[in-house]
């Protein structure tokens, strides 16, 4: 159970409701933040330009998005992520390496792993080795996003775990029928 009031459509404050569906439904990161409406107007643009496909696309922005989180361990953002990169194209067997050992990967997506696994350790400046390694495979211009993309998946990741978000009934539902307890 979330540790605030997941705001609810029909109790949202006005500047809050244009961030809810026209059925009334709304992600429990949209339904936390309407507690200060003023935040979504920043928030949410954010997020959908940190996250969304941008240049490298939504397969590369959920290999980031999934281990990240599994690196910090937030479980919100690991189950919502796994469907998410299912969406995007990734295998289940995939997204099961991306949230363990991350075996089994081509080079340039192993090489964006160990770079995402160094931007989530905590205090530890990332290894000229590492940055090496990704920069043989993306563009100046891609690392930047690919940086900005883990730095807010670290932020969303910490809100959701602090606030202890749960994922929808919809995400449950599609992990449930893969065998995957959320």
């Amino acid at each position: 159970m979330s540790r605030v009031d997941l705001i609810p459509a029909d109790q949202a404050p006005l500047l809050a409701r244009p961030w809810y569906r026209d059925d009334g439904s709304a992600s429990p990161i949209t339904r936390a933040l309407a507690q200060v409406p003023e935040l979504l107007d920043v928030t949410m643009p954010f997020i959908g330009e940190a996250l969304g496909p941008g240049s490298l696309g939504l397969r590369v922005k959920e290999v980031v998005i999934l281990r990240v989180s599994a690196m910090c361990g937030c479980r919100y953002c690991i189950a919502t992520h796994t469907v998410a990169a299912w969406d995007a194209g990734l295998t289940e067997a995939e997204t099961t390496a991306l949230r363990g050992e991350a075996e089994g990967l081509d080079e340039r997506e192993a090489a964006l792993v160990a770079w995402c696994d160094a931007i989530s350790r905590s205090g530890e400046p990332v290894g000229d080795d590492v940055a090496a390694r990704l920069g043989a495979h993306f563009a100046d211009h891609e690392i930047v996003e690919l940086t900005l993309t883990a730095g807010a998946t670290l932020m969303l990741n910490r809100f959701c775990t602090a606030l202890a978000l749960t994922p929808s009934q919809t995400t449950v539902e599609r992990l449930a029928a893969a065998g995957i307890a959320p």
